[in-house]
């Protein structure tokens, strides 16, 4: 699963969620089925199941060796998807996402950000297949188990190159959606979890379930204006990429707003249907002695990389192994535009 703008951070705790969970789903009967189902069959099925259905769900996110526990509500009413991710311990915070309208409530900061977001971009998403996913990744079912009661497939997808990093999903047989999930490295090592605990498939959920359970009495609001600015305009086009990693492609492009920013922030999402990146282009001020010097990090199962290019900054963000988002940002280049106003 991903998260909102890396503003939620994307989420499991595997020993908690093996001894108490259990699913109540409204579902078609669930008596053996005739159709059998390939492992890519079963990624498909599970992203219509994420995308369709109307689910509210507990889960526990565990990363870096840290674990809290999340509420995802999710309903299609009219054509527009809403959603609630809810921390249930820890910053209490909670994001709430109706269409492509995205509040982020952050009381440990006694802040609420409102923001735009792609509509088709959920706060908890696992990954989904295209035409070129099996040229990337090898996809596989290694086991048919039991899972919280449960009968499940376990599909694992493992990246052909040091680009991206492999999944192991446990999907329920009846409804198709994953009650638990693995994001796990080159060395087999497992860097994020996520299990749920409870899941319910509804017919109806209520417009109440979408409203913030905490009070933003005295709370600053920020608005992140994701629609381009006249004296932005130029240089949100004036950005490209001279190479990508084998099976990437720029999914979004933008000129943005941030709060504490000088001036507009471009915004590139590069994806390969599971794997995505987010690069982050900012004017930087004049260096006052030394040049910078580019800066690398790595949280959990999140690379980052930033350095500086024709004189902004380049911050690239990602699920990725650290030399994804390196190789991204070091290929990012200025045109002709960029120079113009400089």
């Amino acid at each position: 699963m991903s998260r909102p703008s890396r503003s939620s951070g994307r989420l499991a705790s595997l020993a908690l969620a093996w001894a108490v969970a259990s699913v109540a789903a409204a579902e078609e009967p669930a008596q053996k089925r005739s159709i059998e189902y390939t492992p890519t069959g079963w990624l498909e099925r599970m992203d219509q199941a994420l995308t369709t259905r109307n689910y509210d769900g507990t889960f526990a996110h565990w990363q870096g060796g840290r674990v809290e526990m999340l509420r995802i509500i999710h309903r299609v009413q009219d054509g527009t998807v809403s959603e609630r991710l809810a921390s249930l311990d820890g910053s209490g915070r909670e994001f709430i996402r109706t269409g492509a309208n995205l509040t982020c409530y952050l009381p440990d900061r006694r802040t609420v950000l409102v923001e735009q977001r792609p509509a088709e971009e959920s706060l908890v998403s696992f990954p989904t297949v295209n035409d070129q996913t099996a040229t990337f990744y090898d996809i596989r079912e290694v086991g048919h188990m039991r899972l919280n009661r449960r009968d499940t497939h376990v599909i694992a997808v493992s990246p052909k190159d040091e680009y991206r990093y492999g999944y192991q999903l446990w999907i329920d047989e009846s409804t198709a959606m994953p009650l638990k999930s693995q994001l796990i490295d080159a060395h087999g090592q497992v860097i994020e979890q996520i299990v749920f605990a409870s899941l319910t498939l509804s017919s109806r959920i209520a417009d109440t379930a979408f409203r913030p359970e905490i009070s933003t009495e005295g709370f600053q609001w920020l608005r992140n204006d994701a629609t381009p600015h006249p004296q932005a305009g130029g240089a949100a086009l004036a950005w490209s990429v001279t190479s990508l990693p084998p099976g990437f492609r720029m999914t979004v492009r933008s000129a943005q707003i941030l709060p504490g920013s000088v001036g507009a922030v471009d915004h590139l999402v590069f994806t390969d249907g599971f794997a995505s990146v987010s690069v982050f282009v900012e004017r930087q001020p004049a260096p006052s002695g030394k040049p910078p010097v580019p800066e690398s990090a790595t949280v959990g199962s999140s690379s980052a990389f930033s350095t500086v290019v024709d004189g902004h900054k380049i911050t690239a963000v990602g699920e990725v192994p650290p030399a994804t988002v390196r190789y991204i940002a070091g290929q990012l280049k200025a045109q002709g535009a960029a120079g113009a106003g400089r």
